[in-house]
């Protein structure tokens, strides 16, 4: 049996429109012989009726003070609704169908409300309907624990649910649909040139869904490549194929790629730029600095190390009792607000000489100054003034020929 996973994100399930686009991406590979397993999102966006922001939102309106056990039970709810919803209309155009919750699907997770880490899959009941020809409508977001409690899977949990339930039947492909024709070099709102991606590798969009591009969770990714299991992310509104998302050795194979070293650009606003000096007689500002963060769960990131002292970024929500923390370990730290960490990836650049320079070159000829940087094997970070971020995004974006 041939079984393909197919993931519709709330703003395919919203409206008679969108889910007529589903049930043609549902038929269609049908016909072309695989068994389908549906995952589904809550229908729509935060204002929207079953939203999961417009049901936290109901929680904050009657006393913000929900048990975290029972705050999954409500949020659990918008899947289900997508889930019987899209049920009905696939028996309405003459397609047999069946919906599970996540943890009628075999989904186990640990009991971390909020959350939850799927600990193991048990997809029988999942074959079994298969089996009887059968499309199987399955809740993202969610799973249960041992005993029998429901657990959502954090932000993104529908596309991890998608994966995870991928590795477990061992799927031939994940088709992940949103309202987006696949993956692009970079923000369209920002970069009106910004093209889609035939193809990409799995670190590639790792590091662009970490960085700031929204279409796929980075977990989500991390499961599909540890079962070697290809993505697909394509529009549910067109029939265009979107991005595939695999291995490198696959890649290579692709004439129209192998010889690009920058495959992307991604972007993340409102951070704060922190440095903290070293002080005359002390040799553990470095850990000091640190360890306070870690105790007031301050997350981290762009870390910069040196004998003279230390500077990173936070976010700009957290700057203030960053600072305040600092001050009360005796520390005199500085802070640059509204800042964004703009990020070049590309799964090509490991080893290739001159793509720093070009990076530099690129936001000189703008007058726009470098405050940061740091990389890694497949994507060099610069942190620039939130103010100059839109002007970077569009100059590396045409110095790296992304258009093209």
């Amino acid at each position: 049996m041939r079984i393909l996973i197919q993931k519709f994100g709330g703003t395919s399930l919203s409206t008679d429109h969108a889910r007529e686009h589903v049930i043609r991406h549902i038929s269609r590979e049908r016909n072309n012989g695989f068994a389908v397993v549906v995952v589904v999102s809550a229908m729509g966006r935060q204002g929207d009726p079953y939203a999961t922001d417009t049901l936290l939102q109901l929680i904050r309106d009657n006393g913000d003070q929900l048990p975290a056990r029972e705050r999954d039970m409500l949020l659990g709810c918008g899947e289900i609704i997508s889930a019987a919803a899209l049920c009905s209309v696939l028996a309405y155009s003459g397609i047999s169908a069946v919906v599970l919750t996540g943890g009628q699907a075999g989904i186990l997770t640990d009991e971390q409300y909020g959350q939850a880490r799927i600990k193991e899959i048990h997809p029988e009941k999942i074959l079994s309907h298969l089996h009887s020809g059968k499309v199987v409508i399955v809740t993202g977001f969610q799973g249960s624990t041992v005993q029998g409690d429901l657990t959502t899977l954090g932000r993104g949990g529908s596309d991890t649910s998608a994966t995870a339930l991928g590795a477990a039947l061992r799927a031939e492909l994940v088709e992940i649909y949103t309202d987006v024709s696949g993956i692009l070099t970079a923000d369209p709102r920002i970069v009106q040139e910004a093209k889609p991606l035939p193809i990409v590798t799995y670190a590639e969009i790792c590091n662009m869904a970490r960085q700031g591009a929204k279409v796929i969770h980075p977990r989500a990714v991390e499961i599909a490549q540890q079962a070697r299991i290809p993505l697909r992310v394509r529009s549910t509104f067109t029939e265009d194929t979107g991005t595939l998302v695999t291995d490198s050795l696959e890649m290579k194979a692709d004439l129209m790629v192998k010889d690009r070293h920058v495959t992307g650009i991604a972007h993340v606003s409102g951070i704060t730029q922190i440095s903290v000096k070293a002080i005359e007689g002390r040799d553990d500002v470095q850990l000091q600095v640190f360890q306070s963060m870690a105790r007031h769960r301050i997350s981290v990131d762009f870390i910069n190390v040196t004998p003279s002292g230390a500077i990173y970024t936070v976010f700009d929500k957290d700057a203030k009792r960053a600072v305040e923390v600092l001050k009360e370990g005796g520390f005199a730290p500085s802070a640059i607000n509204s800042c964004a960490k703009v990020s070049v990836i590309g799964g090509g650049m490991n080893g290739e000489p001159g793509v720093m320079a070009r990076i530099v070159e690129a936001l000189t000829e703008r007058g726009i100054p470098i405050m940061q940087s740091a990389d890694s094997n497949t994507t060099i970070w610069v942190l620039v003034r939130e103010a100059d971020m839109a002007e970077a995004l569009r100059s590396l974006h045409a110095k790296f020929e992304l258009h093209r």
